[in-house]
């Protein structure tokens, strides 16, 4: 069978993407290895539940508070003004995700990406059939690479897609006791503290009956088993019962080209688009699928391989600004404890508190109110040149 486009990666970025070339009409089918389920905190921001329109089934938990915890154990909670922060469990989440995409009409594939062939004739997709476990080809006009952060589409087909820099994130999935010590299932702990990760953050985020606990890290040789164990002792959640655990790259920086220049386009983690300094990907995998979809479908449309171009261009034009940002503040803040410390001491400022979730509910930088930046920057700087001291608990 023939397809306009076939998309490789059924994750929250290649399921969004098939559903809306489904849904304008075109042929689809989406290529999925099943069974992998992605380390992730699982938090969604309002913007995504309006834009992608995610039933409140999808919503696990609803918090209403996130507390940064600094390497002295210093706690900021920060409430979340007029509204919360979704918390979906990737593993329902994103089949939930592909389901949409084929009732849309995509054609569900389960197996294994093996390679790109071309000929003559066209562009097959070839991969191997989970059910009977022969190799198969899938004749396609256009191919969209979701396949992940270390993407075998991304390394195959664009310069320079297997140099994304990456942290390895590790997380369990453990039952919920419930409030108790540390640990309030409405709230979102992160956790700055060089013993848990040296050079990213821990995290307990609360999936209502669940909650995941974990941390990332991109230096070599630190046991992310351990400091996920230390993680839930801290915490007072060390006696929970574990549910199940992953592991997986996760890319931070976005590459300089999407696009082979003739028959593909890359989307989500496979192109980058995770948010540097916080690690927030669900959001921008699934706009950097709708983007891709507006790319492969204006070439469709006119012809010009140029255009898938667009997917990049769209999504950078939007979001390029908040990830310089996000950027720095990592190369920052990131680099030790006491810049950790600093970090968690800035944002007992409430400029900061809500311009920051105001940017994260919103996924953009606030203009509204100008003052406060101004604000912020000279404070930022104050506690990067020391001149403001950490309180100390």
């Amino acid at each position: 069978m023939d397809y306009d486009v076939v998309v490789i990666g059924g994750g929250p970025s290649g399921a969004t993407a098939a559903e809306d070339l489904a849904r304008s009409g075109r042929k689809v089918a989406l290529i999925d290895r099943d069974g992998r389920i992605k380390p992730c905190g699982g938090a969604i921001p309002p913007r995504l539940i309006d834009d992608f329109d995610i039933p409140d089934a999808q919503l696990v938990a609803k918090i209403t508070t996130a507390r940064m915890v600094s390497p002295t154990r210093r706690k900021v909670d920060i409430p979340i003004e007029n509204g919360f922060v979704g918390m979906v469990d990737r593993e329902h989440f994103d089949e939930f995700l592909r389901q949409r995409a084929a009732s849309a009409g995509a054609d569900r594939i389960t197996g294994t990406f093996l390679r790109i062939d071309r000929d003559h004739s066209g562009t097959c997709v070839v991969f191997r059939d989970k059910a009977s476990g022969d190799e198969r080809s899938l004749r396609t006009k256009l191919i969209i690479g979701a396949d992940g952060a270390r993407s075998k589409v991304a390394r195959a087909e664009v310069p320079e897609g297997d140099k994304i820099p990456y942290v390895i994130a590790y997380h369990e999935i453990i039952k919920s006791p419930g409030p108790r010590g540390d640990y309030h299932p409405d709230r979102c702990d992160v956790v700055y503290d060089g013993a848990i990760s040296p050079d990213f953050y821990g995290w307990v985020f609360p999936h209502g009956a669940s909650a995941s606990v974990g941390m990332g890290t991109g230096i070599d040789g630190i046991d992310l088993k351990k400091a996920t164990a230390d993680l839930r002792v801290a915490s007072g959640l060390d006696d929970c019962e574990t549910i199940r655990t992953e592991g997986a790259p996760i890319p931070l920086k976005p590459l300089d080209r999407w696009d082979n220049g003739k028959d593909l386009v890359l989307a989500g983690d496979a192109a980058g688009v995770v948010a540097p300094s916080s690690g927030e990907g669900i959001y921008y995998a699934m706009v950097g699928g709708r983007v891709a979809a507006t790319a492969a479908a204006a070439c469709l449309s006119s012809g010009r391989v140029k255009d898938l171009q667009l997917a990049r261009k769209l999504f950078m034009g939007e979001h390029k600004t908040v990830f310089r940002v996000l950027r720095s503040m990592q190369d920052a803040y990131y680099k030790s404890d006491e810049r950790r410390e600093r970090f968690v001491s800035l944002c007992h400022d409430i400029d900061v508190q809500r311009l920051t979730f105001e940017a994260y509910m919103n996924k953009k930088l606030v203009k509204a109110r100008p003052m406060a930046h101004v604000k912020i920057g000279i404070k930022n700087l104050a506690h990067l040149t020391g001149l403001v001291r950490p309180e100390r608990v």
